[in-house]
């Protein structure tokens, strides 16, 4: 999943350096067709894009949803232009709960999506790989999704080398992508994030957000 982060904003551009924001998100846009990420909402604060991918691996998650090895699965990933912006001084309350409102709204969203698609009714997991910088960010990771209903499995064993290689990469076009948007922003610690990975039985996402649901199924995070 791409991080989040955005540019102070000047007159002649959104980006601290336009040039290499439009080749990266060109690379970005590349490469989200050749995997196939998908909008899967129109809606201005969705911050996720939808993947439909196979399961690495057999979870039995908490609810008692069994997912096996290969089966089909949705894979979000974040809508790098949807994220509100990081200003200078770092983020705020005020942005945290744009961040939250964006995570409801975008689940919602997603239900709607799922429900229209009738080539999607074997899509029974919802999934997605947080970038986080330290193990002590990711325990927070994990508990700011778990109030959306995600839970977290981490990996048991090592990440296989070409896996690990992939991570790197993606770390690198994390670390150009912040770069590009928001100068100021870039941490020392980009490269080295690390994955926390998050899953939500369909079933369970329908209860907490389907439109049919009362809005405080959603509260945000407090």
């Amino acid at each position: 999943m791409a991080a989040w982060g955005s540019a102070r904003r000047s007159e002649q551009s959104p980006y601290s350096h336009p040039w290499l924001a439009a080749a990266i998100f060109a690379l970005d846009k590349w490469l989200q067709r050749r995997q196939r990420v998908v909008e899967y909402s129109t809606h201005p604060r969705c911050l996720f894009r939808l993947q439909i991918d196979e399961s690495r691996q057999q979870l039995l998650l908490r609810d008692g949803m069994l997912l096996r090895r290969g089966q089909r699965i949705a894979r979000l990933h974040f809508w790098n232009e949807h994220i509100p912006p990081v200003r200078e001084g770092g983020t705020t309350i005020r942005w945290a709960r744009q961040i939250q409102r964006g995570i409801a709204i975008s689940l919602r969203e997603l239900v709607s999506y799922l429900a229209s698609q009738p080539d999607l009714d074997d899509i029974a997991v919802i999934c997605g790989d947080v970038p986080s910088g330290t193990q002590s960010q990711a325990q927070q990771v994990a508990h700011i999704m778990a109030h959306y209903g995600f839970e977290t499995i981490f990996e048991e064993t090592p990440a296989p080398r070409g896996e690990r290689l992939r991570r790197f990469g993606e770390n690198i076009l994390i670390s150009l992508m912040v770069l590009a948007r928001n100068s100021v922003a870039l941490r020392a610690d980009t490269l080295r994030r690390i994955r926390v990975p998050i899953y939500l039985s369909r079933r369970h996402l329908a209860e907490r957000f389907s439109t049919a649901r009362p809005a405080a199924a959603t509260s945000e995070v407090v």
